[in-house]
């Protein structure tokens, strides 16, 4: 197995691009392999690595069908419904709590009344 190219951040040549920078135009690497990488350097720290795609070999994002958007709609409400009470909270409940916030400190929606 050759070893990878690896280039200086913001040094890479035209043509190659991270994953987020393909999302970014529209598109995925799409099986493809990796053909380099791109290093930051940190102070004290270990580099930061990114890998690097062709563009030209890049293919579209598939697009959002009704049913993967439903599945995702079902997800995000339940992330948002507390167990304890029932209801909508408005926002996703946070897993340390388990419960939205008015359950979890009923004390203080007493004292604030």
């Amino acid at each position: 197995m050759a070893a990878l190219p690896v280039y200086v951040w913001r040094l890479a040549p035209d043509g190659l691009a991270t994953r987020r920078q393909l999302r970014a135009k529209g598109l995925r690497p799409g099986g493809q392999d990796v053909v380099a990488q791109i290093e930051r350097p940190r102070y004290r720290r270990p580099p930061l690595v990114a890998y690097l795609y062709r563009i030209d070999a890049a293919k579209p994002v598939r697009p959002m069908t009704p049913a993967k958007q439903a599945a995702l709609d079902r997800a995000n409400q339940a992330r948002r419904t507390c167990p304890q009470c029932l209801t909508d909270a408005g926002y996703v409940i946070p897993a340390q709590l388990g419960v939205c916030v008015p359950c979890a400190y009923p004390d203080d929606e007493q004292r604030a009344a």
